[in-house]
């Protein structure tokens, strides 16, 4: 059979459409970047931590019973899988055990920069020491940019306005989660890339999550909870940003690298920072704006098929 012939027959490669992964990954952004404003309407004297545990323990839950697959996950998992899904529910939790911290001690916007900027080279870097895949130079530099618009975006206020002196514990704490983050992502890639159902994967490492963060919860004051917003907060942030987010950025990993995931979830500051000007009445100036510009050209970059 002649070389034009094996061509005709063979079946070209699948592309993946970026309604298959990039899109659920932009969705679940868009739905975590909502996660500041809803929190800015706790009742007075709820914890920020709290806030997170508890929207982590009702979330977690929720993705773990409502996957039948989380629940025999870890009995069809072999050793190695099952130690995985231990460090990536360890993971999950020190997120916001590190990220709120951080919030406190150095501020909403250098923190998030710090985290969310360090995540995507976290996983880049831990990803190629584990084996995953070099990270592609089309990565590199649309993460670059990324990450150069989200600095801009979010520290734009202060850059115009002479900003103060960051705390070196707190930019550390947030480091830390971006380093969790960047952890829990390739550990659900690579679970889901092994052929586990993305669903299964997210629930059991979510749910091991809610059990091991009750105990920060109870920890502090929980009166608030039963408070209407307190409750609608939670309900919200546990329902909305975790598990729906979750489930969504669980399907996107299952056709995304998550080296590409955690790059595309630098649209979240971006979301904040919208719902922050409609719906808090709060002003960026223009420097801000065109960080906001450089940050979607990063993300287009990822999002929009290579060309061959």
């Amino acid at each position: 059979m002649s070389a034009p012939e094996r061509a005709r027959l063979t079946p070209a490669p699948r592309r993946t459409r970026p309604i298959d992964g990039p899109l659920p990954i932009l969705v679940s952004a868009l739905l975590w970047g909502t996660t500041g404003t809803a929190a800015s309407f706790a009742p007075a004297g709820a914890p920020a931590a709290g806030i997170g545990a508890a929207a982590l323990v009702l979330g977690g839950s929720l993705l773990f019973l409502t996957d039948r697959a989380a629940w025999a996950l870890p009995r069809v998992c072999g050793m190695v899988e099952r130690w995985l899904l231990v460090v990536g529910a360890v993971a999950v939790v020190g997120y916001p055990v590190t990220f709120y911290p951080a919030v406190t001690r150095t501020g909403v916007a250098v923190a998030t920069v710090i985290a969310l900027g360090s995540a995507p080279v976290f996983t880049g870097l831990l990803g190629w020491l584990a084996r995953q895949g070099r990270p592609s130079g089309r990565w590199a530099g649309a993460t670059a940019l990324a990450v150069l618009g989200c600095g801009v975006l979010v520290l734009g206020p202060q850059l115009t306005g002479g900003g103060s002196t960051v705390d070196l514990l707190g930019a550390l704490l947030a480091a830390l989660s971006g380093l969790s983050y960047a952890v829990y992502s390739l550990i659900a890639g690579r679970l889901i890339a092994a052929g586990h159902p993305s669903g299964g994967v997210m629930g059991a490492m979510f749910g091991g999550a809610a059990v091991l963060v009750l105990s920060v919860l109870l920890a502090g004051p929980t009166g608030w909870l039963l408070s209407v917003r307190g409750a609608g907060v939670v309900l919200h942030l546990g329902v909305v940003t975790t598990f729906l987010a979750y489930r969504l950025f669980g399907h996107g990993l299952r056709h995304t690298p998550a080296q590409i995931a955690t790059t595309l979830t630098l649209a979240e500051p971006a979301v904040a920072a919208v719902l922050g000007v409609a719906a808090l009445g709060e002003r960026l100036p223009t420097v801000s704006w065109c960080g906001l510009a450089v940050l979607a050209g990063g993300l287009g970059v990822l999002t929009l098929p290579a060309r061959r």
